[in-house]
C-alpha cells in the first residue's frame, strides 16, 4: 500500500458515493477511502451488526465470502473481538471489546480531526488499524503513531501494517498515557469512548492542535464527539461536541455497574412515592437523541437504566455512584408516571430538575454543548465557556 495524499478524483464504490452524498465523506478524505478499503484489515471471522436481525451475527469469509464482503462494504459496525480476547467459537460472546466502526462515523470523526499532509498524529485504540492507515494515507509516511492496549490486537495490527507496507508506528501500550516518545503531535484522536480526557493528551499536543474523542458520562452510553483545540499556552483544551456517537470504552475508564440488589434490598415500594407528569416519550427520547447526553452532564455520579417495556409499562432506574441512593420511575401508557426514590440524594428530584433545565434552555442538542479540559479536571458548558460547570 502506498501513501499519496495528492490523489484526485478517486473512483468510489457505492458506499463511498453514499457517504459523500450524506456529508460523512469529504472530498479531501475520498482518496484515502478509495485506497484503503475496510476489507483489507478485517479478520476472516467477523461479527457485523445485521440490521434485519437486530444483532451481531458471525460471518466467515471462508464459508460465506460474498456475504462477508457485503458486510465489509456496508455502513455497519463490525465486532472483531469479544471479551478481551477470551472468547472462543463463532457465536457472539458476552461483551464486544474491539471493532471496526461504521465508515460514516469514522469519516465524520476524521473530518473533525482536520488532519493535513505532513502533520503528526497520535491515535488511541488501534484495533484493526484501519483508522491509522487512513490517516497515514493522508498525512504521509512516518506521521502516524497508534497505541493499542490489547497485546493480541497490537500484534495483529503490526502484522497488517507490515503486510501493507505502510509507514505507521504501532505501539503496544496504555493509550491513557498517550505516547510521549512521539510528541509533540498536531492531532490526537481516540477511537474508544472516554469518561475523562487524560491531560497527558493535551500536554503531548501542540498549541493550536486538535484532539477528537468520543466523550460521555456514566449516566448512559449516549456519548458525543468532542473536538478540542489546545490553548496557545498549552494549559487547556476546549471545544464543542460535534454529534452523537457510541463507542466501546477506553479500558482504563470502563464502568462496572453495581448490582441492583445493592441498592434495592427489599421492594421498590420501600422508597418514598410520588408522581410526575413528564411522559416517557419526552424523557427517554431516541437512542441518539440529546436528552440522555444532556442529563448526564447535569446529573453527576449517576447511572441510568431503561428497562424493557411490558404491558404498556416501562421502569426507568437511577442509581447513585456516590452512595446507595436510587430512584425508579414507572411510565405507563395513558397514565401518570409513578415515582419511588430512596437515599440522601433524591435521585429523581435531581433528574427532574436536570430535565426541566434542559427543556428551559430550548432542548439543546449535543452541538450546543462544549468541554474544557485543564489539569484540575473538566468543565462542560452550554453555548459558551462562560456558562460552565464541573463534570
Amino acid at each position: 500500500m502506498t501513501t499519496n495524499a495528492r490523489e484526485e478524483r478517486p473512483s468510489l464504490d457505492g458506499l463511498g458515493r453514499a457517504l459523500m452524498s450524506a456529508g460523512a465523506l469529504s472530498s479531501d478524505w475520498a482518496p484515502a477511502y478509495a485506497a484503503v478499503p475496510r476489507a483489507i484489515v478485517l479478520p476472516d471471522l467477523i461479527w457485523p451488526f445485521d440490521l434485519a436481525a437486530g444483532r451481531s451475527v458471525p460471518v466467515s469469509r471462508a464459508e460465506e465470502p460474498e456475504r462477508w464482503q457485503e458486510f465489509a462494504d456496508s455502513d455497519v459496525p463490525i465486532v472483531t473481538q469479544w471479551d478481551d480476547g477470551q472468547h472462543n467459537g463463532t457465536e457472539p460472546g458476552h461483551v464486544p471489546t474491539s471493532s471496526a466502526s461504521m465508515p460514516s462515523v469514522v469519516f465524520r470523526m476524521l473530518q473533525d480531526l482536520d488532519l493535513q499532509p505532513g502533520q503528526r498524529a497520535l491515535e488511541i485504540g488501534t484495533a484493526t488499524a484501519w483508522n491509522a492507515l487512513l490517516m497515514a494515507h493522508r498525512a504521509g509516511p512516518g506521521c502516524v503513531t497508534t497505541v493499542e492496549v490489547d497485546r493480541s490486537l497490537a500484534t495483529a495490527a503490526m502484522a497488517t501494517v507490515e503486510r501493507l507496507r505502510a509507514a505507521v508506528q504501532v505501539v503496544h501500550g496504555d493509550g491513557f498515557q498517550g505516547y510521549q516518545d512521539g510528541a509533540p503531535y498536531d492531532r490526537v484522536i481516540a477511537t474508544c469512548g472516554l469518561r475523562a480526557v487524560p491531560f497527558a493528551w493535551v500536554e503531548q499536543c501542540r498549541p493550536g492542535g486538535v484532539i477528537v474523542a468520543p466523550w460521555g458520562t456514566d449516566y448512559s452510553h449516549a456519548d458525543a464527539v468532542a473536538r478540542l483545540v489546545v490553548a496557545p499556552d498549552g494549559a487547556s483544551a476546549s471545544g464543542r461536541f460535534t454529534g452523537p456517537v457510541e463507542f466501546m470504552k477506553l479500558r482504563a475508564q470502563r464502568f462496572a455497574p453495581r448490582p441492583h440488589s445493592e441498592y434495592v434490598t427489599g421492594s421498590v415500594a420501600d422508597g418514598v412515592e410520588s408522581s410526575t407528569t413528564i411522559t416517557e416519550a419526552e424523557f427517554v427520547g431516541e437512542q441518539f437523541g440529546p436528552e440522555r447526553f444532556a442529563m448526564g452532564l447535569r446529573v453527576p455520579q449517576c447511572s441510568y437504566v431503561v428497562a424493557d417495556k411490558h404491558d404498556g409499562a416501562r421502569p426507568v432506574w437511577f442509581y447513585s455512584l456516590s452512595d446507595r441512593s436510587w430512584a425508579c420511575v414507572l411510565f405507563r401508557d395513558g397514565d401518570t408516571a409513578r415515582v419511588w426514590q430512596s437515599g440522601p440524594r433524591q435521585m429523581w428530584a435531581e433528574a427532574q430538575a436536570a430535565f426541566q433545565w434542559w427543556v428551559g434552555h430550548g432542548r439543546p442538542d449535543q452541538s450546543r454543548f462544549g468541554l474544557t479540559v485543564t489539569p484540575e479536571g473538566e468543565r462542560a458548558w452550554l453555548d459558551d465557556i462562560a456558562h460552565s460547570w464541573a463534570v
